[in-house]
């Protein structure tokens, strides 16, 4: 089976209902992708959601597809973690990653990050042993240098100190966009790493670098996938933050791209 999922951010124009939502996923599985990531769900949100985690479960597995990650916030999953645990447990989900790190640790840099590191122990403590994992992902922001002239940046403080049970949802195209090679940072979160996310960067004549479907940019997509792939990653999410036509075209040709790499 093939080890791609697709990230639903991508689509999330068209989920914004029920009826939204279940043409997308037919769309995914035709287009050959066994997995998704839930994320930017509007029919998933608010207090009476149109589509619940139950409600969900029901739409994937009949159209065959697995719910191998979700972002959700930290208010929710420090806040209402046994809620969490049982919103992924109805989801057959074993993973959840945040989208970034919440607005009162990144503000204070470095000391905020490593606080975080701290304050996220006993949360993700609690998670592992409802059968969830955390995991944090990264935008370009994170590869920002602690101190001037020295390498180190705000992700390795996340590597280096967050522990084997603070997983890496790395983003490869932010951190190349961020000045990081992907290939070496996925060789340095080898098993800390289960998912990740991709997208590639291309060059508009006009309007200079963008995000296109994968195979279609300038990554070096043979030594990153190598990389990715000794460093054990199990599911690939694919994710186009924007798209320049048809987002499910944009999915289609980084499938066939992808799988032609073996994956």
């Amino acid at each position: 089976m093939s080890k791609l999922a697709v990230q639903m951010y991508t689509v999330r124009d068209f989920t914004k209902t029920q009826d939204g939502f279940e043409e997308s996923l037919k769309k995914i599985k035709a287009l050959g992708y066994p997995a998704v990531q839930l994320s930017a769900i509007e029919a998933m949100n608010g207090e009476n959601p149109e589509v619940d985690a139950a409600t969900a479960r029901r739409i994937l597995d009949d159209n065959g597809l697995l719910c191998v990650a979700t972002h959700r916030s930290w208010d929710q999953l420090s806040g209402q973690t046994e809620a969490e645990i049982e919103f992924h447990r109805t989801l057959g989900c074993s993973f959840t990653a945040i989208g970034g790190i919440p607005r009162e640790y990144g503000s204070e840099g470095a000391d905020g990050y490593r606080r975080f590191v701290r304050d996220a122990v006993p949360v993700i403590a609690k998670l592992k042993a409802g059968g969830v994992q955390f995991a944090h992902h990264n935008h370009a922001l994170e590869f920002q240098r602690i101190e001037p002239f020295s390498p180190a940046t705000l992700w390795d403080i996340l590597i280096d100190e967050g522990g084997p049970d603070y997983l890496l949802e790395n983003d490869l195209y932010w951190a190349w966009h961020g000045g990081a090679d992907p290939a070496d940072l996925m060789a340095r979160c080898t098993g800390r790493a289960p998912i990740i996310h991709l997208k590639d960067k291309a060059v508009d004549p006009k309007d200079g670098p963008i995000i296109a479907a994968i195979g279609e940019g300038n990554l070096p997509w043979d030594r990153i996938l190598s990389a990715c792939e000794a460093a054990g990653v199990q599911w690939y999410a694919v994710e186009q933050d924007t798209c320049r036509r048809d987002p499910f075209d944009c999915l289609r040709s980084s499938f066939e791209f992808l799988t032609a790499k073996g994956l």
